[in-house]
């Protein structure tokens, strides 16, 4: 799915990706600056240095348009081509942000994807859908916790695992930094987690889901999924801006598990989180995107959030809507605001405040599950 066929061939208003930027420059510089930014995303070299007339017609970006925006800053609609991309996620991402990343007068703010870009890549392949199905929750939105800090052994993290599921939890994930640690590793922390999580289940009939996070070059994943998978995990994490945006579509594409995207890294270049976290991890695969909701303890503003979700869920060429996660210092209390501004097709993800109760963490869950079944009574 990320090759080109031979001989397959693109309609002409398929050839090119429309990238829109936000640059940084002064009014007479701008038309140089915009068409310095399509050479540097596309030959990478001065035009006059390219004399061959296809590469000119069909390889060069060209500037489509360019447009005032805030004083000193101008939106600089780039036209890249389709070929240039090779398919792959990461090749894709390289041609859209690759060098212009490391101008700080270079913001990416959104690109649309042909329709049949978005088909090759494929998008969720279980998306909301294949999540209510897995959890059997449906009508309202799904409930999430984390398994924290670092450091803990494996039996100490399915204590907490198994307390939450008890209680009535729908997902229970790694923390993002869980990785193969000699405290914790990987395939013991697993086989432990998901053994407790299912001995809850039993208990309960509740169908909790487990998701393990994958670290990692590609090899580790494949190994890793292999594992999870015959320990009986339904689910997995993972960070594409830490792992590689190809390894997200490649386990989109291999895996068989739904993929909750987390959002570590995303935040580390000039890309505007609606399409990073919504959009583009989307494209590439996730069934689910984690995002940090206003309010919390990272910046992002109730507008930005609202555009990762439709991002995320607005019909988009055929392709699965992924499934939104806001997170990021959330407590109990916040849970009927939540549930107001994101409606049942969301994922409402609570880590710290509920570890914190410590002994009452029984207690605290199942004011959360409560919390959110009930608030849209």
């Amino acid at each position: 799915m990320d090759t080109a066929v031979p001989g397959t061939v693109i309609p002409v208003d398929e050839r090119w990706i429309d990238a829109t930027y936000r640059v940084r420059s002064a009014v007479g510089d701008i038309d140089a600056r915009a068409k310095a930014l399509a050479l540097e995303q596309s030959v990478e070299a001065p035009l006059a240095a390219v004399d061959d007339p296809r590469v000119l017609a069909e390889v060069v970006a060209r500037v489509d348009d360019i447009v005032p925006a805030t004083p000193g800053e101008f939106e600089v609609r780039i036209r890249i081509a389709v070929e240039t991309t090779g398919f792959e996620a990461g090749q894709l991402l390289n041609m859209l942000f690759g060098n212009s990343s490391l101008h700080d007068d270079v913001a990416l703010l959104d690109v649309r994807i042909p329709a049949s870009v978005a088909a090759r890549f494929g998008g969720p392949r279980f998306g909301v859908p294949g999540i209510r199905a897995l959890t059997d929750v449906h009508g309202r939105p799904l409930t999430a916790s984390a398994l924290k800090p670092q450091g803990l052994a494996p039996a100490q993290l399915a204590s907490i695992a198994r307390t939450l599921a008890r209680a009535g939890i729908d997902v229970v994930k790694d923390d993002h930094g869980l990785a193969d640690q000699e405290a914790a590793p990987f395939a013991a922390r697993v086989r432990a987690v998901q053994r407790a999580v299912d001995e809850a289940n039993g208990e309960t009939g509740h169908r909790c889901v487990y998701a393990p996070s994958l670290t990692g070059h590609f090899g580790q994943l494949r190994e890793r999924v292999a594992v999870a998978r015959e320990a009986g995990v339904r689910m997995i994490l993972v960070a594409p801006m830490v792992s590689g945006v190809g390894s997200l579509a490649a386990l989109a594409r291999e895996g068989g598990l739904p993929i909750l995207a987390h959002p570590a890294l995303a935040g580390a270049a000039r890309i505007a989180p609606p399409l990073i976290l919504g959009k583009l991890f989307r494209l590439f695969g996730a069934d689910a995107t984690i995002f940090p909701n206003a309010g919390g303890r990272f910046a992002y503003s109730a507008e930005t959030c609202a555009a990762i979700v439709d991002a995320a869920c607005a019909p988009w060429h055929g392709l699965a809507p992924t499934l939104p996660v806001p997170a990021g210092g959330m407590t109990v209390a916040r849970v009927a605001g939540m549930r107001e501004r994101y409606g049942d097709d969301a994922m409402l993800l609570i880590g710290g405040s509920l570890l914190a109760a410590r002994e009452q963490l029984f207690d605290r869950a199942r004011e959360f599950v409560a919390a959110v079944q009930g608030s849209g009574a």
